[in-house]
């Protein structure tokens, strides 16, 4: 490769990684990484214990039997199981994820991104009306203008000059 072909490379390769999306991918991989810890220290250390105080800790132990004889456990199990309560408990996890990312990311930056485009908004506005009452007030002044030339020199106004 010549030295031309690997900088376009490199440049090709850095332009791709500086793209928002890139970069806002990596955090959230790396995000949701560290709060798929705290959820499942959530679930064994709260939920579980909660489940317990009705019937087990463990939610895997929870399974109904589609075809018996549904006998022993792990590896020495007999008959067609539906593990029911490692489904749950999968489920338990991936909603508590969602909630935490939700109402502790999500929703603030949403308030606060609004925040900002309605400022944004409001300036625009602002702006907008002092520069159209500027546009008018200097209309007005060259109108009074011409009408008072008219006046001196005796002369009427073109029409849509007045």
């Amino acid at each position: 490769m010549s030295d031309q072909e690997k900088t376009s490379l490199w440049q090709g390769f850095k332009a791709f990684l500086m793209r928002g999306n890139v970069v806002d991918l990596a955090v959230a991989v790396v995000i949701g990484a560290a709060f798929t810890n705290i959820v499942n220290s959530v679930v064994e250390g709260i939920i579980n214990p909660l489940v317990g105080a009705f019937g087990t800790q463990n939610l895997d132990s929870y399974t109904s039997c589609l075809k018996g004889p549904c006998e022993g456990t792990g590896d020495a199990a007999t008959g067609v199981r539906i593990l029911w309560g490692s489904v749950l408990g999968a489920t338990l996890q991936f909603v508590l994820t969602a909630a935490v990312v939700y109402f502790l990311m999500v929703l603030p930056m949403a308030k606060y991104l609004a925040r900002l485009e309605a400022r944004r908004k409001a300036k625009e506005g602002a702006h907008e009306v002092v520069q159209v009452t500027e546009l008018e007030v200097l209309k007005d002044i060259r109108d009074a203008l011409l009408a008072q030339r008219a006046e001196n020199e005796g002369t009427t106004p073109p029409p849509g000059q007045r």
